[in-house]
């Protein structure tokens, strides 16, 4: 259920191409990881996904159904975004009541434990929110909707380390008391890694991978030293995210074969690459 089929979608701005030809789909219920770097096209993606705009080629369905003009689509989405799309004068309290009566799964008394757990004032207008206090409002709408797929775009803006923490850990256990697909897009990649199961790289408005997260990083590994030596190790192999230190190096390899014998001559050190430095040296390359 949920299904969702992005088929070789493209969004023009102008001169400018947001998506090009990019098509995926999402049938399992995960939580999963939309990245890439700034203007890569990822707001544009769930903009289509939420038919917030439309493509300029191309189409998305959820359960095969498209999500343009279909209010049955749409009422299985919660998208939380960047801005503000809620009545400023309106008390936070009378946005859950609000939310309810258009999503009939929204959970109130959930939401109401969330407020507690983040210090969220619901006796507060939306206008009077700090932007850390407004990204925790939006979010525990988002994870008390109730919707089968939840959308989160830069969910922690604003908010503190603590918050952001906890957040993370409410997604999880959300996912876990009923599990649905979440994709979180977000540039602290290191902070979301330990739970995402899969991980979509845009670069350039195209899909660059798509893949689950223990595989992705199952299939390279880091070696450091000497910068010599480990040029002598990785020679006819495939490289990215390069660090140097005057002499000393340190470099992802794209493959899971390890040669630690070799490494072990050259005294190399070996290590499993983190998904953040991966990232950058994907899209850096």
């Amino acid at each position: 259920m949920n299904k969702i089929e992005v088929k070789q979608l493209t969004r023009r701005y102008g001169e400018t191409l947001a998506l090009d030809n990019l098509s995926l789909t999402l049938d399992e219920d995960k939580i999963y990881g939309l990245l890439g770097r700034n203007g890569a096209g990822k707001t544009t993606l769930l903009n289509l996904i939420t038919a917030k705009t439309y493509p300029t080629a191309g189409s998305i369905t959820i359960d095969g159904a498209p999500v343009w003009e279909n209010d049955d689509s749409l009422g299985k989405v919660f998208y939380m975004t960047e801005e503000n799309l809620y009545p400023p004068s309106l008390r936070v309290r009378e946005v859950f009541q609000w939310t309810g009566r258009f999503y009939p799964a929204f959970d109130l008394h959930y939401a109401e434990q969330l407020a507690k757990r983040f210090e969220l004032n619901t006796a507060k207008k939306v206008k009077e929110l700090s932007t850390g206090y407004g990204s925790i409002f939006k979010a525990v709408l988002t994870l008390s909707s109730g919707a089968g797929i939840m959308l989160f775009d830069e969910p922690v803006l604003g908010m503190d380390a603590n918050h952001r923490e906890l957040l993370y850990k409410e997604i999880l256990a959300n996912f876990i008391q009923k599990p649905k697909k979440i994709i979180l897009s977000t540039h602290l990649i290191d902070e979301i890694a330990d739970i995402l199961e899969e991980v979509m790289i845009i670069n350039k408005g195209q899909l660059m991978l798509k893949q689950p997260v223990e595989d992705l990083l199952a299939s390279t590994h880091t070696v450091s030293g000497e910068a010599s030596k480990v040029d002598q190790y990785t020679a006819g192999q495939t490289c990215v995210g390069e660090q140097r230190l005057q002499n000393f190096k340190s470099v992802i390899v794209l493959s899971s074969r390890v040669e630690r014998e070799l490494a072990k001559s050259l005294d190399l050190e070996l290590g499993q690459a983190e998904l953040q430095r991966l990232f950058i040296g994907l899209t850096n390359s």
